[in-house]
């Protein structure tokens, strides 16, 4: 069984997309959906419609590196992936999973496009297709074999921004074989819609670099806050 887990945080509008998407699957893969509520969401995500398929939990913990191990401890299956609740798989995306982890490999992320035809998205959005200094982005859709994740320990919770990145950095150090589907998500705009292209893309910057020379996860999300304007991510 597949696994797909979704940290929320006041998502409510994007899983009531979401969630239909992915249950009306025509697969003959079993899977389940677990949708990981923060303590401090206010926006009635419980009250969503949602099918047999769907489990919503709410997280003790805020943080969607918490929200994300709470969902992985009550997951059954032996595959777990790492959905953005504004992110779209594709079609095949399940069958694409279960054949990329049939070929000795371990883990694995998507390539994504944005849902702009903006040129410089469209710049933006090749990168993913390689690996390179921003592959392992939460948008990337983290998929790993569930014996890999719980050998890693999971996600690292005192890392409240970035735990996506600094989850990859101990897949790299571990050797763990990954690869790089080249089947598009579609990843949502809303940052760039409360921040310009060029903040966007240098507060990105700013922020690995500062995180690959071994900046506090504090001192991370206090620069985060001061660069972009967000109004969805967990706190």
């Amino acid at each position: 069984m597949i696994s797909i887990i979704v940290p929320a945080h006041n998502e409510k509008k994007n899983l009531e997309k979401l969630l239909p998407h992915i249950e009306n699957y025509k697969t003959t893969i079993p899977y389940e959906i677990l949708v990981a509520i923060s303590p401090n969401t206010t926006d009635g995500t419980n009250s969503i419609l949602h099918s047999k398929k769907v489990l919503l939990l709410n997280s003790p913990k805020k943080g969607r590196a918490a929200q994300m191990n709470y969902a992985a401890k009550h997951a059954k299956g032996t595959i777990l992936v790492f959905l953005h609740a504004d992110v779209f798989p594709p079609k095949s995306f399940l069958s694409d999973i279960k054949q990329a982890l049939s070929n000795n490999i371990d883990a694995g992320f998507f390539s994504y496009k944005f849902d702009s035809d903006n040129f410089f998205l469209k710049i933006n959005a090749s990168f993913t297709r390689k690996d390179g200094i921003f592959t392992g982005g939460g948008d990337q859709c983290l998929f790993i074999k569930a014996k890999k994740f719980n050998t890693l320990k999971g996600f690292n919770e005192t890392q409240i921004l970035m735990e996506d990145f600094e989850f990859f950095k101990r897949i790299k150090k571990n050797k763990i074989p990954y690869t790089i589907i080249n089947n598009n998500l579609i990843v949502s705009v809303r940052k760039y819609e409360h921040n310009s292209y060029i903040r966007v893309n240098v507060s990105n910057l700013i922020l690995i670099v500062l995180f690959k020379f071994g900046c506090s996860p504090k001192k991370l999300k206090k620069i985060h806050s001061k660069l972009i304007k967000t109004q969805y991510h967990n706190g």
